[in-house]
């Protein structure tokens, strides 16, 4: 390394990280904030007010559509953004893409759907737009100084920083954005109601705003959840959500269900993947196909079900499983002066209030200073009505063009722009008729400056002018709810259980911890049982799909699971391994499968120690569907047996495999505690244990009634040599 090279450490400058955050990053994260994700107090963002604003200098208000691409060029002058960025922009406020509920843009071609993902719109040199009629409330005076003006990015022009609304634009138009460590995600409402909502605030700002404004209304129409408590949390803070539903008919001819409204928060693709990922988990049985049938008549997700199946019953499981029914947050978070702040409903409507009542102010400034400049010429000429010989003689005198203006002004005592007026008056002008025409026009004048003045001086004719205003523009542009509210108390109340398919099936448990489950219909087909080389059955039983599962381990614990959320398998495969269906320890395992659908009967456990403990199986039933239960039965002495007795019936109890005890469970009373240490059954001498535990069924005996006890505890009777031989009475068998 020569010596006028520096090492690389010596490159690094060392920078407090505050400094350099406030210096960089700071800046930036303003203008995201200000110039462009938050709407502001006209409900729009920078990029879609430059836009619109350019379209308003192009004469698009009136007249034919033109090319997209050149109102895309037209705007860079005011939206230094790329081309693109610029047509995304306006193809959202178009009324072909059916994102809002009132377009600004009137248009023609393809420009995509809001509720579509794949629809893509076509690119700005086939498409065309105008501004649509509705935008003249927008525009409405801007030419009358009504709203401030600044700079575009490099001085060359002027852009208004807001547009003068004749409505609530920032609660008719929906807006989501964005910004740095802050969003804001508005919904639209219906424009009869915010107008309506609007003036019942100007006469009273404490009115129950929920008479008026009923909830949100969606250009993708669909159904909403009436929730009262949450439409006044949104309306008063700002803060909240609403539900929303898909619309559905029933086509009996096809056995199909059509969906032809959907939440304004999703997508015909998000819907249907959602579907077919459901269909494939089987967790949908009940469909056989589904397609998306949109077309130039709108809307439309075709769902082919199967025979037999409810449709009502299957769009309720669709609603709670999919995006079919989904939620819009919102989260009112406007630009006041420059500043976000979020706000509830009345809140904004105070602001807007505040913004158009300025608005209208200083269009009527602008209207009383262009009245005065012609009533001031209108003075003027009134004096040299006294005498118009005499302003002819003047004009007749004067030698040289230039003194005609100062000769009129010291004739008739009067200033240059009355003089000025008048010499432009033409001669054909100088009759009767055009004389008193102008002097009615200065009396008209003089009346409409004090019904004007009358508007600045009394604040109340300014609110009443808002009102009008509101009320003409519902009844131009006003349109019936699109969004259908629904009552939450008439909504189809369906319990999930009516969704699960019910069939018979058999459950196998094997010594290593497989689970199989496998239905009746599968089975007849099976061969044999497939299992883990090593492994072997240790329990099989028959039940429904809709049962709980209650596994018992060797730890005293028990698990629970509902039979439809494990996976139905085939006799060829292993099955399901416990210890990843459930949080169990390495070396727990399950000993005993209890399937149950209504909870009746109890189960016996029987201990080495000689007690038995009946307990009821209502004790498993628990209100939440809680996946463990620990203390299961008692660990105070080694398990050994478990059986479900749905009634009372004979079991015999095996004392050191050399005595037997026949005794009946009603000799047991029923404990409500799971982990009950239950009573003495076999009395037992030191080192003695019970051993085993046999259904009387079970146990073979040629005199079976030998055995049979009358009280507990007992001792039994000996087991005669020939029954030891039947029943394999050669060992000890522990379940733990």
């Amino acid at each position: 390394m020569s010596k006028k090279q520096k090492r690389p450490e010596e490159n690094i400058i060392k920078q407090n990280i505050s400094d350099t955050l406030e210096l960089n990053y700071m800046p930036y994260a303003m203008a995201v904030i200000v110039s462009r994700a938050i709407p502001e107090i006209d409900g729009f963002k920078p990029a879609h007010r430059k836009l619109l604003y350019t379209m308003y200098l192009m004469g698009l208000l009136k007249g034919n559509r033109i090319k997209s691409a050149d109102v895309v060029g037209q705007t860079m002058k005011l939206n230094p953004h790329g081309d693109s960025a610029i047509y995304e922009t306006l193809v959202r406020l178009t009324r072909g893409n059916d994102a809002l509920l009132h377009p600004f843009v009137d248009s023609k071609g393809n420009f995509g759907k809001h509720y579509s993902r794949d629809m893509a719109y076509a690119a700005s040199r086939y498409t065309e737009v105008k501004l649509s009629s509705f935008c003249e409330e927008i525009f409405r005076d801007i030419d009358k100084n009504v709203v401030d003006f600044m700079d575009n990015y490099n001085g060359t022009t002027k852009e208004p920083t807001l547009f003068p609304t004749t409505f609530p634009n920032v609660l008719v138009t929906p807006n989501q954005g964005i910004a740095v460590a802050m969003a804001s995600s508005i919904c639209s409402f219906n424009l009869n109601e915010v107008c309506a909502a609007t003036e019942a605030y100007i006469k009273n700002p404490n009115v129950d705003l929920s008479k008026y404004l009923l909830g949100p209304d969606f250009s993708t129409g669909g159904e909403l959840i009436q929730d009262a408590e949450e439409a006044a949390k949104v309306y008063e803070t700002g803060r909240g959500g609403f539900t929303l539903r898909a619309k559905y008919r029933y086509d009996k001819k096809n056995n199909c269900i059509e969906v032809y409204e959907i939440p304004y928060t999703t997508t015909i693709e998000f819907i249907i993947d959602k579907v077919v990922a459901l269909v494939k988990a089987g967790k949908l049985r009940e469909i056989n196909d589904i397609r998306d049938e949109t077309d130039l008549h709108g809307l439309k997700i075709a769902i082919d079900i199967k025979r037999n199946v409810r449709p009502e019953l299957l769009m309720q499981r669709l609603f709670s499983m999919t995006s079919l029914s989904d939620r819009f947050s919102a989260n009112f978070n406007i630009l006041i002066e420059g500043k976000p702040r979020t706000m509830g409903v009345r809140e904004i409507l105070r602001e807007w209030v505040i913004f158009r009542a300025g608005c209208l102010r200083r269009q009527i400034a602008f209207d009383i200073e262009k009245k005065n400049e012609r009533l001031n010429l209108l003075e003027g000429l009134s004096k040299i009505l006294l005498d118009i010989d005499r302003a002819i003689a003047i004009i007749r005198k004067t030698e040289e063009d230039s003194r005609v203006i100062p000769n009129l002004m010291e004739g008739f005592d009067i200033n240059r722009e009355q003089a000025e007026f008048i010499a432009e008056i033409r001669l054909r002008n100088l009759n009767k008729e055009y004389l008193l025409n102008k002097v009615n026009e200065r009396d008209k004048l003089i009346k409409e400056l004090e019904e004007l003045n009358s508007y600045l001086e009394n604040e109340g004719k300014i609110k009443t002018l808002i009102c009008r205003q509101l009320r003409d523009v519902a009844k131009k542009y006003g349109q019936e709810r699109r969004t259908e509210i629904v009552v939450q108390e008439e909504l189809l109340e369906i319990d999930e259980e009516e969704f699960i398919e019910d069939y018979g099936l058999k459950l196998f448990l094997t010594e290593q911890n497989y689970l199989k489950k496998i239905s009746l219909a599968s089975l007849r087909s099976a061969s044999e049982q497939k299992v883990k080389d090593g492994d072997r059955i240790i329990q099989e039983l028959e039940t429904g799909n809709k049962a709980d599962l209650i596994l018992f381990s060797n730890k005293c614990s028990a698990f629970k699971s509902k039979l439809y959320d494990i996976p139905d398998c085939k006799a060829s495969s292993m099955g399901e391994y416990l210890n990843n269906l459930f949080d169990m320890e390495p070396d727990e395992r399950i000993i005993f499968l209890m399937p149950t659908k209504d909870y009746e009967g109890s189960l016996l456990f029987a201990f080495a120690n000689g007690k038995i403990a009946k307990v009821s199986l209502s004790s498993y039933a628990t209100k939440t569907n809680r996946k463990k239960l620990v203390n299961a039965y008692s660990g105070k002495s080694e398990l050994v047996a478990i059986y479900w007795l749905p009634e009372d019936k004979d079991f015999v109890a095996i004392r050191d495999m050399d005595k037997a005890a026949l005794f009946n469970t009603s000799l047991l009373s029923v404990n409500a505690s799971k982990n009950a240490t239950g009573v003495q059954v076999c009395t037992l001498r030191k080192k003695n244990k019970m051993t085993r535990l046999y259904p009387a069924e079970e146990f073979i005996s040629h005199d079976l009634e030998y055995y049979r006890i009358n009280k507990i505890p007992s001792a039994g009777h000996f087991i005669t040599e020939k029954d030891k031989v039947e029943n394999q009475l050669g060992g000890q068998i522990s379940l733990a």
